[in-house]
């Protein structure tokens, strides 16, 4: 298990999500044996549970297999808006994809909506997962993006429409508006979506279960450090798939924001509020048993390159207190989204010599919709089911005009950090002193290490020399983990990975004082 590491105390509230603060864990056993399924799916998020109802839909034995808790990773700790409003998007699509591109991207999106919308009718009511309908907003200055985007989204069958005078909270110039959108409680969601399929027979769900190798093949294998899983199919939905035949690393980047879930005086906003831009801002409302949450987030920035991340969470802070009266910070937390250079998701085959291997990742943060639109895109997929769609999302697609120049800026930016990140570490003193809470790199010999010192005043030492393609980990002193600042691998204190792409931990080093 990760080690116990507490965090700066100085934030405002609890260091979680809503979410993952007010549901209990599925309870489900790790894999100890060998099975034998239709398809296997690495990841228990929503892309991986939604791609698992799909395909038991068609008739397909699951299993599902998940490093961590169902729903604990990006699922856990998203703002949980369900839209097909993802930011400026459709004037960019209409552009460089083209209409019928455009209008794809709209529908699966949309039909996505409605799948959870009724999911959770079918199951209940709809407040005891926190499903509510809501109009969406993106708000700017800039009245000619923003009518371009309203042009290009009514072209594509969205209800959008014009407003100004939006948000109320803010002053802005004018506003895009998707009327019927929805937001809901996704942990409690998908943990009734597992439970469903768990009653099933031809499903099976595992978790602490990680997953150290994926070999394609007729069947595939994956394997896993105390059994195997053969499948005829594999699903690869983790934020960052672990087999990259594709070159994923090179054509999408990883993002960390963060959120505050705050109670204000008064009447909250009605809508979900997205400002665009570096750094962007949202803002969105959750009904709980205390009453009514207020959600800001923002303060996105590269992984491994934000400085003072606990910093990042002050700056939210301020703005929120500047615009709303607020009474109390209950949680906050923060989240890793991965961005394909062309801002389109990858969803199909995972590339060559892997037929029989499939992927969802690249949401740039809207996966609450495109997720589930992947679950049933790639079950199409797997069962020779002809879906148009799939060939705009195509993982193997290739768009130069869109994507070559923010390839080749982020490709330079991580060269740039491996090369500068090693040199200051080989130039650097062979030990620095390390407060309580904090962590930095020092070089023992020509050996860069990684050191961090507990509350209790332990020190604790690891590699720093990242286990996805040898970049140096930098400290997060907001969630005190070691951050990979060029692919986006993240590991605690003691170097156990918390998110990929890397599947091996960080070394363990005898500390030193």
């Amino acid at each position: 298990m990760p080690l116990e590491f507490s965090c700066p105390s100085s934030l405002p509230g609890e260091a979680t999500s809503p979410w993952l603060a007010t549901t209990d864990d599925a309870g489900c056993e790790s894999l100890e044996d060998h099975i034998q399924v239709d398809v296997a799916v690495v990841g228990g998020g929503i892309a991986g549970l939604s791609s698992a109802r799909a395909l038991r839909d068609r008739g397909k034995s699951v299993a599902v297999v998940e490093r961590d808790r169902l729903a604990a990773g990006v699922t856990g700790k998203t703002t949980a808006k369900v839209t097909s409003q993802h930011g400026l998007i459709y004037d960019h699509l209409r552009r460089e994809f083209g209409r019928r591109e455009a209008r794809q991207y709209a529908e699966v999106n949309q039909e996505a909506i409605e799948e959870i919308a009724g999911r959770i009718g079918e199951w209940g009511e709809d407040d005891e997962y926190g499903f509510e309908r809501r109009p969406a907003y993106v708000y700017s200055d800039d009245r000619d993006e923003i009518e371009r985007e309203v042009d290009a989204a009514k072209a594509a069958g969205l209800p959008a429409s014009f407003v100004t005078s939006v948000p109320p909270f803010e002053r802005a110039a004018c506003a895009v508006r998707f009327d019927d959108q929805a937001c809901f409680h996704p942990r409690k969601y998908l943990l009734a979506l597992a439970a469903e399929l768990a009653a099933e027979s031809g499903t099976r769900i595992y978790e602490h279960t990680r997953v150290t190798d994926v070999k394609p093949g007729e069947p595939c294998r994956l394997e896993t450090p105390d059994g195997r899983v053969t499948a005829d199919s594999v699903v690869l939905a983790t934020g960052f798939p672990i087999l990259d035949r594709a070159g994923y690393f090179a054509r999408m980047h990883p993002k960390r924001s963060y959120v505050l879930g705050m109670r204000i005086e008064g009447e909250p906003p009605e809508g979900m509020y997205y400002s665009p831009g570096e750094p962007y801002r949202s803002v969105r409302t959750h009904r709980d048993e205390d009453g009514t949450l207020l959600l800001v987030g923002g303060e996105n920035h590269k992984t491994g390159q934000g400085g003072e991340t606990a910093e990042r969470y002050r700056r939210l802070e301020k703005w929120a207190r500047e615009r709303f009266p607020v009474e109390s910070i209950d949680y906050h937390w923060s989240t890793q989204d991965y961005v394909p250079a062309d801002e389109v998701p990858f969803i199909g085959r995972v590339g060559p010599g892997a037929t029989n291997v499939y992927v969802a990742t690249g949401f740039r943060g809207w996966g609450m919709t495109t997720g589930v639109a992947a679950g049933s895109l790639l079950a199409d997929a797997i069962a020779g089911v002809e879906n148009p769609a799939l060939e705009l999302f195509d993982p193997l697609r290739f768009t130069p005009k869109t994507s070559a120049p923010k390839t080749l800026t982020e490709n330079a930016d991580s060269a740039s950090r491996f090369a500068t990140d090693w040199l200051r570490t080989l130039l650097a003193s062979d030990f620095e002193a390390i407060d309580r809470g904090d962590g930095t790199v020092v070089r023992e010999g020509a050996t860069p290490v990684a050191l961090s010192r507990d509350d209790d005043g332990e020190l604790h030492a690891t590699s720093a020399v990242c286990t996805h393609m040898g970049c140096l980990v930098e400290w997060n002193d907001a969630e005190c983990s070691w951050d990979c600042p060029c692919h986006g691998s993240r590991f605690s204190p003691d170097g156990a990975v918390l998110e990929g792409p890397a599947v091996e931990d960080l070394p363990r080093r005898e500390p030193r004082e």
